[in-house]
């Protein structure tokens, strides 16, 4: 036993060398005793929507589902499949990813700073506090009649709805971040003398910064939501158009394949921002469950 630990121990200390250069060794042996619970884990995720889609089909197969209604799964994989090969979904959804991301970036850009503005200065945060209170509760989708009036029907309108939608998850939540940072964090660094500067940049925004990502992911999905109202406004592309096209011409196999996709790419982009929060927090751990 001790032969085989000395066998796999770092370099470092077996021959002196640097011990950030050990890697630990390749075992086959470990990868296959963790596949039966890697693969157990990936059922276990797609356990639920595979019988969602095995219960819907049956019902359509059994008369429970007329298909003008709902159409069963099989039809709206045929819709998707027509429409990736023709292209017009890929045209469809670019258009909307690029709208969702100019709206996103302008909600960030905008949100970020002045949420930090407002959780580190009273003054600014009674200045601001009732208007956000007041435009906070009314939905994007309202904004679009002065949206068109103020923007027009260009693509300007269609940002403006989006970056009204993401901006205040992004707000509320860098301003809550900030609110509960450690208390004993800012008596100590007060006793320490610490430069308001290094106060912000070394105790407040570290531990503002898991309730930031969480805004941004929040910002990021409400986004997506906001796409189809931004593409009421004269839209003649986008995923939001195709939905509402389709609608008009009763094919409710592309309004699902345009309301699946949509679903798609906002997990998609959420994964992104998880990884990204994964490799910023790296000190906090967190609760998964039991």
């Amino acid at each position: 036993m001790s032969a085989e630990l000395a066998s796999d121990a770092p370099p470092a200390h077996r021959a002196g060398g640097r011990a950030g250069a050990w890697r630990p060794p390749f075992r086959p042996g470990a990868l296959l005793r963790g596949l039966p619970g890697a693969l157990g884990r990936a059922a276990l995720y797609v356990a639920l929507p595979v019988a969602l889609l095995a219960a819907w089909q049956a019902a359509f197969e059994l008369g429970y589902i007329r298909p003008i209604l709902l159409p069963p799964p099989t039809r709206v994989g045929k819709a998707f499949v027509d429409l990736a090969a023709s292209g017009d979904l890929f045209r469809h959804l670019g258009v909307s990813l690029r709208r969702v991301l100019e709206g996103f970036a302008i909600a960030a850009l905008v949100g970020l700073p002045l949420g930090i503005g407002i959780g580190l200065s009273r003054t600014l945060d009674r200045l601001t506090d009732l208007i956000i209170q007041l435009t906070k509760p009314i939905p994007p989708i309202a904004w679009i009649p002065l949206a068109i009036l103020w923007f027009g029907i260009g693509e300007a309108g269609k940002v403006y709805i989006i970056f009204l939608g993401a901006i205040f998850p992004i707000l509320v939540n860098t301003i809550d971040g900030i609110r509960q940072t450690d208390h004993r964090h800012v008596e100590l660094a007060r006793v320490l003398e610490v430069t308001r500067r290094r106060f912000i940049l070394q105790v407040v925004l570290p531990g503002a910064l898991p309730s930031i990502m969480t805004g941004l992911r929040v910002g990021l999905m409400v986004a997506w939501i906001c796409v189809v109202a931004a593409e009421l406004i004269a839209a003649s592309s986008g995923l939001g158009y195709l939905i509402m096209d389709a609608r008009q011409m009763s094919q409710t196999d592309q309004v699902l394949v345009g309301m699946i996709t949509i679903g798609a790419m906002g997990k998609l982009l959420d994964v992104v921002l998880r990884a990204a929060e994964r490799r910023l927090i790296t000190w906090k751990s967190t609760f998964s469950g039991s």
